[in-house]
């Protein structure tokens, strides 16, 4: 594995869950593999889980993992080409790219979508400077379209709680939020689902909410919840913004939230959500409370599906 930025980087999506669960199940099996290897984790936004959970991925395999906060502490980037330089920025993406090349054995990036501009956001424009200039393995930590170690993880946590001999029945089904969200982790879970293949898979959202098609391709898409929710195993729930009215609130429909009366709909499903959750708004207490919720495993498998990838990308280094 070269970089990480989306399920295409990945030969075999059930081999890499597997390294996960074993890692999982012994978090030192391979603790001096990153040895004298460092970790760079650049953050254009804030984050919580993806910084802890990456960093002790990175510990757990001994590498050292430094954490940077562009948005705060590092200088405005350009990353235009061409650009006379006479605004608010201060350095070059292809300045600063090459220069952490230098300093670290893997560059992990998290940046964000601006939601304004489709084109620039969907052409992954910071994540793909970083690839291009940096010249070491490049893991995304979140982009402006994808989050491929929340999929990651989610994949793991589907395959570890579900033991039946037939496909689950997975419904990704979006909430109500009170801002404009990104499509990232929407786009993410369709993708990997999808190529995982081994769910029967369906997408459920209002009319004006429908995902870029080469994400959700594979998947059978409806605007009726509660038929879509109908013999469920799992339900991921997730708010996002228009992708066709790019970046906007087009409904904020209070009945599109899940409650236990819409859980009744399915086979006693489980709940996902990649976390942090608007509490009553996205996902009501009952069920976040309730005994079908997985966010709280979901999120302790993030350091699995780091740490597996890590564990990929130090093999070749």
């Amino acid at each position: 594995m070269k970089n990480f930025i989306s399920v295409h980087d990945v030969s075999d999506v059930n081999a890499l869950v597997g390294k996960a669960l074993a890692y999982k199940a012994d978090p030192f099996r391979d603790k001096t593999l990153g040895a004298n290897k460092r970790a760079g984790l650049l953050f254009l936004n804030p984050s919580m889980r993806t910084r802890l959970s990456t960093r002790i991925a990175a510990n757990n395999l001994g590498m050292d993992a430094i954490v940077f906060n562009i948005d705060k502490e590092g200088w405005a980037l350009e990353l235009e080409e061409g650009a006379v330089m006479n605004g608010t920025t201060v350095e070059h993406v292809k300045d600063a790219a090459p220069v952490l090349g230098q300093y670290f054995d893997i560059l992990c990036v998290r940046t964000f979508p601006s939601l304004t501009n489709k084109a620039d956001d969907y052409g992954e424009a910071v994540i793909n400077q970083f690839i291009r200039y940096a010249g070491i393995p490049v893991v995304s930590l979140e982009s402006a379209t994808l989050h491929p170690l929340q999929s990651l993880a989610d994949i793991i946590t589907i395959k570890e709680t579900f033991a039946e001999k037939r496909k689950p029945r997975v419904v990704l089904t979006w909430a109500p939020h009170v801002k404009a969200l990104p499509q990232c982790v929407a786009n993410s879970f369709a993708q990997w689902v999808n190529a995982w293949g081994e769910a029967d898979f369906v997408i459920t959202h209002p009319e004006g909410y429908a995902l870029d098609e080469k994400f959700t391709n594979g998947a059978v898409i409806t605007h009726n919840q509660d038929e879509a929710l109908q013999g469920a195993d799992y339900i991921y729930v997730k708010n996002w913004s228009s992708y066709q009215d790019y970046g906007k609130i087009l409904s904020t429909d209070p009945s599109w939230m899940l409650t236990n009366a819409k859980r009744a709909l399915t086979n006693n499903a489980k709940v996902m959500h990649c976390l942090p959750v608007r509490r009553n708004v996205e996902l009501s207490d009952e069920i976040l409370d309730g005994p079908g919720s997985l966010v709280t495993q979901e999120a302790g498998n993030r350091v699995w599906s780091a740490q597996a990838v890590f564990g990929e990308i130090l093999k070749e280094c």
